[in-house]
């Protein structure tokens, strides 16, 4: 059996995982947004989100296109348009995310070392939910993913909201696309979070910001200075980046409040 031997990695996720299972060497072309490991910053730059040097990704010769969700579809088209392998997935929550890594192993021939990966994974997951399930109390949790118009996560975030102990304000709303997960000033003042995560996507925050909403005087979390902004790369990535380091930076700012106020 043969495995690719030049992949091109459209997203962030299938890079991190590549890296992790010691084929980092199979990568011919990465997104200009890549930033897990650090050393994936040095690979040729061939994609952004939304559209791709397709002419640069095919002089590459690459015998596999890894892609994520339907906003890549159009690249996915014209890339099989023009001859090559592309695979693209669509995972939206913490299991899928799991099942994708056991996938790309065994794309790559490394299937032991993905499984042995995810198990590490479930395990952490699940001694971050044992340990959060000893909160005196559940915050209640604001994770706001653009701001015009205000944007909530989506449901890999608000699963990992809960199994850190928190409850998500918007957890009826976690659709695969942006447009099912908008909400109002209205919404979120009535909902009224005890903690305000900000991890908008391709800007940078401004914290003061929420202060200065009209309305958000009342809410609890800007009563108690209880807002922080979360590294895009870790939190808005479907791949290892949420066990690695985000299950730890959500936890500690969850427990943080549980335990103080």
């Amino acid at each position: 059996m043969s495995f690719p031997s030049r992949i091109i990695c459209l997203t962030e996720e299938s890079v991190e995982t590549l890296f992790l299972l010691g084929q980092d060497h199979l990568i011919q072309g990465v997104s200009k947004f890549v930033e897990r490991p650090l050393a994936a910053k040095k690979l040729p730059q061939v994609s952004q989100f939304i559209r791709s040097d397709i002419e640069k990704i095919i002089e590459t010769k690459p015998d596999l296109v890894l892609g994520f969700s339907d906003i890549q579809k159009e690249i996915a088209r014209e890339l099989i348009g023009r001859g090559l392998n592309v695979f693209v997935t669509n995972q939206r929550s913490l299991i899928e995310i799991l099942d994708y890594i056991n996938m790309l192993g065994r794309l790559v021939g490394e299937a032991e070392k993905a499984q042995k990966l995810v198990q590490q994974f479930e395990a952490k997951l699940q001694e971050i939910r044992e340990k959060s399930a000893k909160l005196p109390r559940k915050p209640k949790v604001y994770f706001e993913e653009w701001d015009h118009p205000r944007c909530s996560g989506i449901r890999w975030v608000s699963e990992l909201i809960e199994a850190c102990g928190g409850e998500n304000i918007f957890a009826h709303k976690v659709g695969a696309m942006a447009r099912d997960r908008e909400a109002s000033d209205e919404e979120i003042i009535a909902l009224n979070p005890d903690i305000i995560l900000a991890c908008w996507c391709g800007k940078k925050v401004k914290l003061d910001s929420f202060a200065k909403r009209e309305g958000y005087e009342a809410v609890n979390a800007v009563k108690n200075n209880f807002i922080w902004e979360l590294p895009p790369e870790v939190f808005l990535q479907p791949g290892p980046a949420l066990f690695i380091d985000g299950l730890d930076q959500m936890s500690a700012l969850i427990h943080k409040v549980a335990l103080e106020s």
